[in-house]
């Protein structure tokens, strides 16, 4: 049984390498967050099983999980490799890291499992056949197979950027918000939420109630170099948070709301989860 300090730092390590797969598999950095919490709890309840090689089975998990959440979304583009075992590509392989998730969905699942392993997390071919649960050469045409339709995607600009579709409603009760955190008005924005309203600030807590959440809003009162715009990540509308600090120009991180009848009924940030942004699709829309 792994003791339970290195348990947890353990996890923190992985965190960030188990969403740079389930982003890229499920082509969504929300929804890949989604998966990868949903990994972490089998993690928490497997603790105990014995397992051998964790890091391998934590990869195993991640990859079953974001397939099952790709046919939950009724998407049927995984590919069988049974012919051309032995294709070889000696063009130079894109730049994987700086494609963004929503590229991926255009790869088979296969592909997608391959090009990532490889070239963001440095995996052998012969751990991705176990993590992928199929054969050596399989692993090999795959990786090579993808390396190739993504080099084709990024070279004709496909790698595009996804804008919400926002009724007006939508639109003025996100920018209300905005203005809000803008101005500094806290006590206006706790006036839209629910009465059960629920926050997940990711990788860190999860509260639940006005009353819970009231110092969530208080620590950002207090934090100056934040700055606020409407955007979209994902093609979800959303609040982007710049740091003042920050010359990059890109934000630090985001903000995503759920609403129900008018109010506030989910806040999902992800401050303290800044891996996310890594290959984000994201706008500024103000």
């Amino acid at each position: 049984m792994i003791n339970e300090d290195h348990f947890e730092r353990l996890l923190a390590v992985m965190r960030p390498k188990l969403h740079r797969y389930c982003a890229r598999v499920t082509g969504s950095a929300v929804d890949g967050e989604d998966v990868v919490q949903e990994v972490l709890i089998k993690a928490v309840r497997a603790r105990s099983g014995g397992i051998d090689n964790f890091e391998g089975w934590l990869f195993r998990v991640a990859h079953n999980a974001s397939l099952d959440f790709l046919r939950a979304r009724a998407r049927s583009n995984v590919v069988q490799f049974s012919d051309d075992m032995n294709v070889v590509s000696d063009d130079p392989q894109p730049d994987v890291a700086a494609v963004s998730f929503r590229t991926f969905l255009e790869l088979p699942v296969l592909q997608r499992c391959a090009v990532v392993l490889k070239d963001v997390l440095g995996h052998t071919i012969e751990e991705i056949a176990e993590i992928a649960d199929c054969s050596a050469p399989a692993a090999k045409s795959a990786l090579q197979r993808g390396r190739g339709r993504l080099r084709e995607l990024v070279d004709r600009g496909l790698d595009e950027v996804r804008l919400p579709l926002l009724d007006d409603d939508e639109r003025h009760r996100l920018l209300a918000y905005i203005d809000c955190f803008r101005a500094g008005d806290f006590d206006s924005i706790r006036q839209m939420l629910a009465d059960e309203v629920r926050l997940d600030l990711v990788n860190r807590l999860r509260w639940s109630g006005r009353k819970e959440i009231s110092l969530y809003f208080t620590r950002y009162a207090e934090a100056e170099h934040w700055r606020y715009a409407l955007g979209a990540v994902d093609g979800r509308p959303a609040m982007l948070v710049y740091d003042s600090n920050d010359p990059s120009g890109r934000p630090a991180h985001f903000v995503i709301l759920g609403w129900q009848a008018g109010a506030i009924s989910n806040i999902q940030d992800f401050l303290f989860a800044p891996y996310v942004m890594e290959g984000a699709n994201w706008v500024r829309l103000d």
